[in-house]
């Protein structure tokens, strides 16, 4: 499996690079008792947090690599879950809801999900990097969902991209889903993120509280981690927006998904706001019409 890039016609590879970075990761595969395993474990964050729903975000940087996780209970039965994330098609009208997706579509009958990133804004889809991602559903079972993207290598010595999800039943009318994100970097990576930091990313924040200031007021976490954590919230609501209107007429879908991944970016505004709901809207519809059209 490979991971292409066009030639880039916007601001560098530094800037590519920190879209990236919400676009890998693993964790080891797991199985249906060992998720809720961990879902047990993370009881009392799911039940007591910042985000306002059952919902646990981690992240951590090693000696070269990233990984963020997010653990969430959702709303859906488990059998609504599995055939919403079974699908690579699905997943290209998940992944489009992205700030930074400007097109996604499914090739060698949908073993591979390639994915278009480009800026925050409008933009021709020839400026943007292109991404060819090996889709695989790992396991599916009566009770237990895991898909992987992976990738080998990116751009400034980034390597082993992946995305794995899984989701196995709370209940009868309840799942948990766990995202995972991870790469590896060097020194190029390294120093492109930085630039990254020192510029665009300087005053962005993630969602670790680190401290409070004297008036209680909490402190987030930044860096490299802030980015990380950011990026992994940005694809998880995609996930929950798409599920919201997986149950509503075709021809309603799209319109409710992008304005659920709006809405809900809007609860993390302090992390995740980029642009007004109007301008999200414009923007994803013609993008959205440019997918259908291949």
């Amino acid at each position: 499996m490979r991971i292409t890039f066009a030639a880039p016609r916007w601001r560098g590879a530094w800037v590519a690079l920190a879209l990236l970075l919400g676009l890998a990761g693993p964790a080891p595969a797991q199985d249906a008792h060992a998720l809720r395993a961990r879902h047990a474990a993370l009881h009392d964050r799911l039940a007591n947090n910042q985000f306002g729903r059952p919902l646990a975000l981690e992240s951590m940087q090693t000696a070269g690599d990233l990984k963020g996780d997010v653990y969430a209970v959702v709303d859906h039965p488990f059998g609504v879950v599995n055939q919403a994330l079974h699908s690579p098609e699905n997943w290209c009208d998940i992944l489009i809801l992205h700030l930074n997706v400007k097109r996604c579509k499914t090739e060698d009958g949908g073993k591979v999900i390639t994915l278009s990133v480009g800026r925050k804004f409008d933009q021709p889809i020839e400026d943007a990097y292109e991404l060819e991602f090996a889709y695989q559903v790992t396991s599916t079972k009566s009770d237990y969902l895991q898909v992987q993207l992976t990738a080998p290598e990116g751009p400034l010595s980034t390597k082993n991209y992946r995305i794995l999800v899984e989701a196995t039943p709370v209940d009868a009318r309840r799942t948990v889903i766990h995202m995972s994100y991870a790469y590896g970097y060097g020194f190029p990576a390294r120093m492109a993120m930085q630039t990254y930091l020192a510029t665009l990313g300087r005053e962005k924040v993630g969602f670790t509280i680190t401290n409070h200031k004297p008036d209680g007021r909490p402190v987030y976490i930044g860096g490299v981690l802030g980015l990380l954590e950011r990026n992994t919230m940005r694809y998880y609501l995609a996930i929950d927006a798409y599920l919201a209107a997986y149950g509503m007429p075709p021809a309603e879908q799209v319109e409710r998904r992008m304005r659920e991944w709006h809405a809900s970016t809007e609860r993390y505004a302090p992390q995740l706001r980029e642009m007004e709901q109007a301008a999200y809207l414009d923007m994803k519809r013609k993008e959205i019409r440019r997918q259908k059209q291949g």
